[in-house]
């Protein structure tokens, strides 16, 4: 097969970056917007674009590779490179290169500032967005600098230009050594190249010409990865590098599990980040970034049924001091649902919002906010499951009588909500009944284990109801609250895809559970890895370069390639 580094990706979809890195090259510098030309974005203190790469040349291609980016003209080339972390290389031939503040303006709290530093002759750019500097040193050829010591208004850029010029671009926050080149470029390219390949090796050694878009996934999650930062005192997957830059309290359960055969210490580290934010409650935050931890929402249980699957396919066992530490978290987690959020009386937890069943406008939400949902006992049902086991394996087994009693009692408050057909959600004030339309009704089917029969079989049923040929649509096709990109109101999304999906294959539905799977799959190799899909057409919406649908598709496609070997 050809080698992983030869991919070759649409930067206007995906940002050109590399593990580790809190900076992107990308025309995407915020929410919903995209820029002509491509822009230096820092992910520290938020999403801030730093500076604007203006080639001199219009007509130009620009090629992206997980090791190198270019600018292509007919008469010359820019490169560019990540040396490490926080530094970016660039060289030019023939082809010269404005690289200019992406701020308009500096004010005494906004802006950037730029100026010469008089010990090396570096040109040095302050910023208040992210609280950095970046630093340009010419390595070779020739750079211009105007605007150096500027207030206010005006334009503030560095020039590189001659028939071969290289420079040096180095976030920092207030000080470093002269840089110095320690490394050629194409050493660089070639290092990059190395590590990436090294890195789907890993992650998805079971390619092949069935799985077309393994390694553009891996470099989703591979280019999407920070180091330790800010808050973040774990390496990290965010959601994206365009504005979905933060690590939200489900979707990381699937990022460890795209990495557990293959990096099972970075999946237990990716599935513990978010347990660091545990609040007194038990609660875990919406979500976790740079410099920021919300708590105004949470996300659902589904840890247990995550790490279920995780244990199942780590390829080093989690140690017995992880263990105990797992157990401790969870049972928090847990108690969080059963002690902070039930109604007195109430055997059923409840959510106070869509966001915080991560389904945010999902029409079950409709006629009421508060709601004691399906999915959520069914998320509780499992996890109560796991605990129980988990606690007789770390010696506490006395807790596991509590949670098995627990379990049973959600389990037949779940079956309260049956109304034949599908699960409905209810008011826990009122008493009243949500709409059904919505995929989410559906996803007790995680459950199945704990369900009757009879129940697996209707809920497969109406599972098909919501299959179009790109997966499972979150909305009924033909409901009258269909939108086509209505978020959670229609789209085909990568979570609720594969946690049918699952359930589907423990109830002993595998015909339909493989057809889902197949279709999914088909859809990214065939649209890439949006936010979410148009469940009609299969285009891909909102965010183009989304992790946790790169990694459900490594993870349905690694299953699916373990199954035509029997494994």
């Amino acid at each position: 097969m050809t080698a992983p580094s030869a991919l070759s990706f649409d930067i206007r979809e995906i940002p050109f970056s590399r593990r580790g890195s809190w900076l992107d090259v990308s025309p995407v510098v915020g929410l919903h917007t995209t820029r002509d030309h491509l822009h230096l974005v820092s992910h520290q203190t938020g999403m801030h674009p730093i500076v604007r790469f203006e080639p001199g040349a219009a007509a130009l291609d620009v090629e992206a590779s997980p090791a190198r980016l270019r600018w292509r003209a007919p008469d010359g080339v820019v490169e560019a490179v990540y040396e490490d972390d926080s530094t970016l290389r660039m060289r030019g031939r023939g082809l010269a290169m404005i690289i200019a503040d992406a701020t308009s303006e500096l004010t005494p709290f906004t802006g950037s500032f730029l100026f010469l530093d008089p010990v090396d002759g570096a040109a040095v750019l302050t910023s208040y967005e992210t609280g950095r500097r970046y630093r340009f040193t010419t390595l070779a050829g020739e750079t211009v600098v105007t605007g150096a010591e500027l207030l206010g208004a005006g334009d503030r850029s560095i020039l590189a230009r001659g028939d071969e010029w290289e420079i040096a671009i180095e976030e920092y926050e207030t000080a470093r050594a002269p840089y110095s080149a320690r490394r050629s470029f194409d050493e660089l390219v070639a290092e990059g190249e190395a590590e990436f390949d090294a890195y789907v090796d890993l992650v998805a050694p079971w390619r092949s010409e069935r799985t077309p878009a393994a390694a553009a996934a891996c470099y989703v999650l591979w280019s999407a990865t920070v180091s330790p930062g800010g808050f973040l005192e774990r390496e990290s997957i965010f959601m994206s590098k365009h504005w979905m830059d933060k690590v939200w309290s489900w979707d990381h359960c699937f990022n460890a599990l795209a990495l557990a055969p293959g990096l099972p210490r970075e999946a237990v580290e990716q599935f513990r980040v978010v347990f660091d934010f545990q609040d007194p409650s038990g609660a875990l935050p919406d979500s976790v970034t740079h410099s920021e931890v919300l708590y105004n929402f949470v996300k659902p249980p589904i840890h247990g049924w995550a790490l279920r699957k995780l244990r199942a396919t780590l390829g080093v066992p989690m140690t017995p001091s992880e263990l105990a530490e797992t157990y401790v978290a969870l049972a928090a987690w847990t108690r969080f649902w059963l002690d902070r959020r039930r109604v007195p009386g109430h055997p059923l937890a409840h959510y106070q919002h869509g966001n915080d069943s991560g389904w945010d406008n999902a029409t079950t939400f409709d006629r009421d906010r508060v709601i004691e949902a399906p999915d959520l006992a069914a998320f509780l049902v499992v996890q109560l499951d796991v605990l129980a086991d988990l606690a007789e394996e770390v010696g506490r087994g006395g807790d596991a009588t509590e949670w098995r009693v627990e379990s049973g009692s959600i389990r037949d408050a779940l079956l309260e909500l049956w109304d034949g057909e599908v699960f409905v959600a209810r008011s826990p004030s009122s008493g009243r009944e949500s709409t059904t339309t919505s995929l989410l009704n559906t996803l007790p089917i995680v459950a199945s284990r704990s369900l009757p029969v009879e129940v697996n079989e209707l809920l497969a049923a109406r599972i098909e109801r919501h299959l179009t040929d790109f997966g499972p649509a979150t909305e009924l096709v033909d409901s009258a609250q269909y939108e086509a990109d209505g978020y959670w109101r229609g789209p085909v999304w990568a979570p609720s895809t594969v946690l049918v999906e699952d359930g589907l294959r423990q109830a002993g539905e595998t015909a339909l559970a493989d057809r889902i799977s197949e279709r999914f799959r088909r859809l990214c190799e065939c649209s890439g890895f949006a936010e979410n899909f148009d469940a009609l057409t299969g285009a891909g919406l909102r965010d183009r370069a989304y992790t946790w649908t790169a990694s459900c598709y490594l993870l349905l496609a690694r299953q699916s390639e373990e199954r035509a070997a029997g494994v």
